[in-house]
């Protein structure tokens, strides 16, 4: 029997970006959308899959996000959980090799030094399980620095800009970049998107798969997801435009 034989749809699940998905960029989840999903979760199976770690994910959909959703991937899935349970993970240092992963940190830190921002915090690079993450400004700059880091890039084209730069110094790398959020790009070997997650519920017997989320343009970090052949992709703008999708589709 399917783990997911109580559900009123079968063989239908919805993945869920998180940052400005199903909640505000780097703010927490309202209660409507809480109680959206829970309805929703009677009806079919749901999942996230966002590009933070888990500790991120908690800190803006709950502590107790695990029991919110039959998946969890965190990190593209490359962290991943089925009620509540983890399953296999992958590892980018593993991937990657140490000398390998010092030359292109060392790149990294040596463009941001040459790169005059108007504002530079710190956490430059955040090393993640499968991937890591660069921010210009640096991950530990205020929510209004924030903002201000994001009107300044989308003028100056400062994280475009230094992927580029990146992609023409380790050709040879099989790494792919992804913008996501307000401040920060992901770096990744080739498969290890949000597409990744894709693996852990081949097996489930899924007929729809259902994906929503905000930065679906080329380049950013749910594109890959949002136009894979095997899914029915949403971009939206804001949790309002999740809201108002669901309800259209499933009545919640």
């Amino acid at each position: 029997m399917s783990s997911f034989a109580d559900k009123e749809i079968p063989g239908v699940i919805a993945l869920f970006d998180v940052d400005g998905t199903l909640t505000p960029a780097r703010k927490e989840i309202s209660e409507k959308m809480k109680n959206t999903l829970a309805a929703l979760r009677k009806k079919i199976v749901i999942g996230f899959v966002g590009g933070s770690d888990l500790i991120k994910q908690k800190e803006q959909i709950g502590e107790d996000v695990l029991g919110m959703f039959d998946f969890c991937f965190s990190e593209n899935g490359l962290t991943a959980y089925k009620l509540g349970q983890q399953l296999a993970s992958q590892s980018f240092i593993g991937y990657m090799g140490e000398d390998r992963y010092n030359k292109l940190a060392n790149f990294i830190l040596g463009y941001l030094a040459k790169l005059d921002l108007p504002k530079k915090r710190g956490t430059f690079i955040e090393f993640r399980n499968g991937m890591i993450n660069v921010s210009p400004i640096g991950r530990n700059c205020s929510h209004a620095e924030r903002d201000e880091f994001e009107a300044y890039d989308k003028i100056h084209n400062v994280r475009p800009k230094m992927v580029e730069a990146l992609k023409k110094e380790f050709p040879d790398y099989g790494l792919i970049f992804s913008i996501g959020g307000q401040i920060s790009f992901d770096v990744m070997p080739a498969g290890w998107d949000k597409t990744y997650c894709l693996r852990h519920i081949k097996n489930e017997g899924f007929t729809k798969i259902h994906f929503f989320g905000d930065k679906t343009f080329e380049g950013g970090n749910d594109f890959e997801i949002y136009t894979h052949p095997d899914v029915t992709g949403h971009a939206v703008q804001a949790p309002e435009d999740t809201l108002r999708i669901l309800n259209e589709l499933f009545q919640v």
